[in-house]
């Protein structure tokens, strides 16, 4: 039985040691690295947003859910809907998809970041900065005070900023994609490579523990 534990252990060990060190490093770097930092938190800018709805007429059926945004100083409602979103101005009529100037502007006004090209995203890439969010959208590429390039994502027609993707946010998304065992998307936990590595370190672990106390085993 002793014999079966060591090589159990000496073969898992080997196996999934790649692995390990892997789960080891990208663990290292989340530890070492505020999150709030890797979404570009910091070069938002905190902006008041004070809504008057004053003038609000809208009478539509099919409503999911209601949000206001602030786009270049005017107040943009966005409808949710089984369909799709919805975007209109106070009196209730659909507003323009924004300029690349427009999107420049906003960016300039909602960040510490410096545009100097924005370009229109319409194709969807799998492992993307962008995954996951509606197309089209608007990338603008700015830079930050350390004149590093630092992507901006902004919604078409409510002007929202969604996400700001760095070097250093691109280094995590290839740590997490080691971390769970997906490469290429980098969004599914429950793959069954990390299932399969899961258990096999686990049992890794455990033969490891009972070499290293020399569990007495009465058949051998």
């Amino acid at each position: 039985m002793k014999l079966i534990i060591r090589k159990t252990h000496k073969y898992l060990s080997f196996f999934i040691s790649l692995q390990l060190l892997l789960w080891t490093i990208s663990g290292i770097y989340f530890a070492f690295n505020k999150i709030e930092n890797v979404r570009g938190e910091q070069y938002r800018n905190a902006i008041a947003s004070n809504f008057k709805i004053d003038n609000l007429n809208l009478n539509l059926d099919d409503i999911g859910e209601i949000s206001i945004k602030k786009r270049l100083g005017e107040n943009i409602i966005i409808i949710r809907t089984a369909s799709g979103n919805k975007y209109l101005d106070e009196s209730g009529i659909g507003i323009n998809k924004l300029s690349k100037d427009e999107v420049s502007e906003i960016v300039k006004n909602n960040t510490s970041l410096k545009p100097y090209l924005v370009e229109e995203v319409t194709e969807d890439k799998r492992g993307s900065e962008y995954r996951g969010r509606k197309l089209p959208i608007y990338r603008a590429i700015t830079k930050n005070s350390k004149d590093k390039d630092i992507n901006v994502y902004v919604d078409p027609y409510s002007g929202e900023i969604l996400s700001i993707r760095s070097k250093q946010w691109r280094i995590w998304d290839l740590m997490w994609g080691f971390h769970i065992m997906d490469w290429v998307d980098r969004d599914n936990i429950d793959n069954i490579l990390l299932k399969i590595f899961s258990i096999l370190a686990l049992i890794s672990s455990v033969t490891g523990l009972l070499i290293f106390f020399k569990v007495d085993w009465s058949s051998d």
